[in-house]
């Protein structure tokens, strides 16, 4: 067992049994690097904490020295022809413990992923009916009425996609127990998106008068939310970026350039980097965040940062959803209802959230005319996303084009009331009015004649 060493400038660095504990930069998250078979791997442990990463990476020790003696078991035995389809058979009770010393199963970073795999076997199982039952009498058929049965579940599309993904992974993993496809490798036992569009509700985007309320929240002392200096600035993010909560709460400064004015985010979603201009406003809020920059590579804002990467017990990282709170709360107090409860699904379907400055962003910018190429580009979405998802014309710009169409716009058009007013201000002869006066109707004229040419 190695010693921790502190290197001059204060990164935490120890070889263990098995691989190294180490920080990237100064206060930064640990890692764990190790070699499987040659190849060198590094894994993120989620957390600042010394003994807390520690801890983990000696827990993770095992399951590394298991991954190469199974590997090595398990081409042996493919070679004596034992793992030949068909040749082995395996009840659903004794599949988990040989799925779960695979070499060729999901290895999740989190412990509470790793206990989902679980319980959704376990459900499964449960739903089968006969724990004696064969892996190799797991057809397609059985596993469409698990689909089934789990759509009638008061769950979410994605929950219920992910529960047969985990399970195509473990089928996938004992493919030597069975002959032919992987039941659960069908893509008609996922749901589609399209099957909650009739909730009825959907994500909104901020008005310009609530995105005026916000910001008066964020600067009223009486308004009492955690990090409130940081949540301000990543709310000024949010408006004037369109960036996803995570990628502004992660921002560092060498990724700022307030001289250029500009913004570099590599989005965590979709792995695109864009480059967005800094608005006036925004760069008003990131000075005074100067005062917490410490190194070139920290957070803009620390400690909301902090709060967003905090792992529980399990090993899941739960800041998100405590970054979420804190800024429900702030659109809470402008007297909107962030969330709304329907029928069919276990959780409320959240109609104004964080999320919805990034709408409002498309929405502003796409009234104002900006191209939507131009609003794909700063927003990391394709053309057809933005029109589809982010731009939601205003109510007045709606208001304008009913009209339009029914003839009531033009009735008087803005031609027609210059005419008249330059009509009006001609019948006016200079010595009917002060000098002062003519002055001024000559100025008015000046003004809007240029209009009037064709």
């Amino acid at each position: 067992m190695g010693r921790k060493k502190k290197m001059a400038n204060e990164i935490i660095k120890e070889r263990l049994d098995i691989g190294t504990l180490y920080q990237k930069e100064p206060g930064g998250l640990f890692y764990l690097r190790y070699q499987v078979n040659g190849s060198r791997k590094a894994v993120s442990l989620k957390t600042k904490n010394y003994k807390e990463a520690k801890a983990k990476a000696e827990a993770l020790i095992p399951t590394i020295t298991s991954t190469t003696v199974d590997l090595i078991e398990a081409h042996a035995k493919e070679a004596r022809g034992y793992l030949e389809p068909g040749r082995n058979t395996l009840t659903l009770a004794d599949a988990w413990d040989v799925y779960s010393k695979h070499p060729e199963r999901a290895m999740p970073a989190t412990v509470s992923e790793q206990q989902s795999y679980r319980r959704t076997w376990d459900d499964f199982v449960a739903f089968v009916g006969n724990s004696l039952t064969q892996v190799s009498q797991i057809t397609y058929d059985v596993a469409r009425r698990y689909s089934e049965h789990l759509k009638e579940l008061p769950q979410a599309v994605d929950s219920h996609n992910r529960k047969i993904n985990r399970l195509k992974k473990i089928f996938s993993t004992l493919k030597g127990y069975y002959e032919g496809e992987n039941p659960f490798g069908s893509a008609t036992l996922r749901r589609k998106y399209r099957e909650e569009n009739n909730l009825g509700v959907h994500r909104l985007g901020f008005t310009a008068e609530q995105e005026a309320k916000l910001l008066e929240v964020l600067d009223d002392p009486t308004k009492k939310v955690k990090n409130k200096d940081e949540i301000r600035v990543i709310f000024y993010l949010g408006l004037f970026t369109g960036q996803r909560l995570k990628d502004n709460c992660l921002l560092r400064w060498n990724k700022v350039d307030l001289t250029a004015g500009k913004i570099w985010v590599k989005q965590f979603k979709t792995g695109k980097e864009v480059v967005i201009p800094i608005a006036p406003q925004l760069k008003a809020q990131l000075q005074i965040a100067l005062q917490w920059k410490t190194t070139a590579e920290s957070y803009v804002c620390p400690k909301v940062a902090e709060r967003y990467c905090h792992v529980d017990e399990n090993g899941k990282v739960r800041g998100a959803d405590l970054v979420d709170k804190d800024c429900l709360r702030v659109i809470s107090a402008i007297g909107v209802e962030p969330s709304v409860k329907v029928e069919g699904r276990a959780k409320a379907v959240t109609v104004y959230g964080y999320h919805s400055l990034r709408h409002s962003f498309a929405s502003h910018a796409a009234e104002n005319g900006v191209p939507r190429a131009v609003i794909a580009a700063i927003l990391g979405d394709n053309a057809d996303s933005v029109d589809h998802y982010y731009t939601h014309v205003g109510d007045e710009a709606l208001q304008d084009a009913v009209e339009a169409i029914s003839g009531r716009v033009g009735v008087v058009s803005p031609l027609e009331r210059i005419n008249k007013v330059l009509e009006l201000l001609s019948s006016y002869s200079e010595k009917d009015v002060s000098p002062e006066t003519a002055e001024v109707i000559q100025q008015i004229k000046e003004i809007l004649t240029p209009e009037c040419k064709p």
